[in-house]
């Protein structure tokens, strides 16, 4: 072999595909950073609702078996991380645009002697009281009924008399 025929059969050649592991379970889901965020950032309104939730306090997570439900204006919350940890109050207003949500007599005084609501990021709130209507209620009934099938799942991949045979 020439060494002219051994650079053209190592140019014509294409390269292994990557193994297995690598492989992702859906390719149409970019795990780009800059995509990522500009996803996030460009997100619509109704989007954006669901990735403003909050967890539910200790008492409604136990009532309703849900981990947490997107903030809604009138809620009673309390915050649970930085400047006004430990304050409770209603939710004033969710303001999607800027990610926050507003809570009363959580506010600072500005310059001129008003009064303005402070921002607080709703991940670093803990849901007390939900505002419920029947919306909110089948919401909450179709969470709970999922992640009542996801419990009855987790744990039977074996069961006991499996167990007993290997044990024997």
């Amino acid at each position: 072999m020439t060494r002219i025929q051994f650079e053209e059969e190592t140019l014509n050649t294409t390269p292994p595909p990557p193994p297995a592991a690598e492989m992702k379970y859906n390719p149409r889901v970019s795990s780009s950073r800059r995509k990522s965020r500009k996803a996030h950032f460009t997100a619509p309104s109704s989007v954006r609702r669901v990735l403003m939730s909050a967890p539910l306090s200790t008492d409604l997570r136990s009532k309703y078996n849900v981990r947490s439900m997107p903030v809604r204006k009138d809620d009673e919350v309390q915050v649970v991380r930085g400047t006004y940890k430990g304050r409770e109050g209603k939710v004033v207003q969710v303001y999607r645009r800027k990610w926050v949500i507003h809570i009363e007599r959580i506010t600072r005084e500005k310059v001129n002697g008003s009064t303005v609501n402070v921002g607080i990021n709703p991940s670093k709130v803990v849901i007390t009281k939900l505002r419920l209507d029947k919306d909110r209620k089948s919401l909450l009934d179709r969470k709970a009924k999922g992640r009542a099938a996801a419990d009855k799942d987790k744990g039977t991949k074996f069961s006991a008399e499996d167990i007993m045979q290997s044990v024997d």
